[in-house]
């Protein structure tokens, strides 16, 4: 077993544990804050979400950007910097830029990243020896979803199950994924197109669902799979369908829908472990490859610029 196929399995405990650090975390947005989540690939595809979902429970305006791209001239209350590594370099220069106060939600204790910030959130049971970024992403995501109030129990529960049910599609007889999502979900669906990308070199998009039949439905084909998370717009699975392409949502009438009966009665399941699912397929495609999932092509586990 690989280091990422334990760290994946790993998950539905994080996440418990995640939600009681939450409660006792320093410097975790306040109710009204005008907040901005930055991070670098994984890690802002996290701030997508959690932006997403704050704003949708109406807690205050929040913003989500590449740690290079944040726009020095606009004013926020304070700002999150997820960062597994803690070392990453455009995080690194962003802290250091600011005089706002900063949060880093950090894996590695002893990282720059919790030094320079004003708080650090710590989650070391989360950290990982796999390059490619799993149950941090998601621990990082359950702490900030248990501090806007949610009770994570169901959510675990959720993990439990799609931590080993079988794969909704066949690793081997699959061409092309591409993934959508609505909402918090985009960012989810952003990160499993990129744990195919890093684990198997594996040809894979993410499109915000509504967007989808905006051009990007033209690659679809039998072979190739579209793969959704959280709601879907009315009649998109009959649209894919129709392209001879297979459609996997766990509120479809066909694909995987049954596991959610099997989540402690919760049909969907809910979107994050559904991620889960797709950080599988990712792990099983590279094995399928002859690739190791561990040591993917061209990456390092920290992006550290001189």
């Amino acid at each position: 077993m690989s280091y990422v196929d334990e760290e994946i399995a790993s998950q539905p405990d994080c996440w418990r544990r995640a939600e009681t650090v939450a409660a006792g975390a320093a410097g975790l947005p306040s109710r009204g804050e005008r907040v901005a989540v930055v991070g670098c690939g994984t890690s802002w595809f996290m701030a997508m979400s959690y932006a997403r979902l704050r704003e949708r429970l109406g807690v205050g305006e929040t913003d989500a950007f590449q740690a290079s791209e944040f726009p020095t001239g606009r004013r926020y209350d304070r700002i999150v910097a997820i960062t597994r590594s803690g070392t990453t370099t455009e995080v690194l220069d962003l802290l250091r830029s600011v005089d706002t106060p900063t949060t880093a939600i950090v894996g590695d204790p002893a990282a720059p990243a919790a030094e320079l910030a004003t708080n650090s959130v710590l989650l070391p049971f989360a950290d990982e020896r796999s390059v490619v970024q799993t149950r941090f992403a998601t621990s990082a995501l359950a702490l900030l979803r248990a501090h806007l109030g949610e009770d994570l129990d169901p959510l675990a529960a959720d993990a439990e199950v799609t931590v080993r049910a079988p794969l909704p599609i066949d690793p081997t007889r699959v061409e092309q994924v591409t993934f959508l999502g609505r909402g918090w979900t985009v960012g989810l669906a952003q990160e499993a197109a990129l744990k195919c990308r890093e684990a198997a070199g594996f040809w894979a998009e993410a499109y915000p669902a509504m967007d989808y039949r905006h051009g990007p439905i033209s690659i679809a084909a039998p072979g190739r799979v579209v793969w959704a998370f959280g709601d879907v717009p009315e009649g998109l699975a009959e649209d894919v369908e129709a392209t001879g392409a297979a459609f996997v949502h766990s509120r479809s009438s066909g694909g995987y829908a049954v596991l959610g009966n099997w989540a402690a009665g919760r049909q969907p399941l809910d979107p994050m472990a559904d991620l889960i699912l797709a950080q599988r397929f990712a792990v099983a495609v590279a094995i399928s490859r002859g690739l190791d999932p561990d040591a993917p092509r061209h990456l390092t586990r920290s992006v550290v610029l001189t």
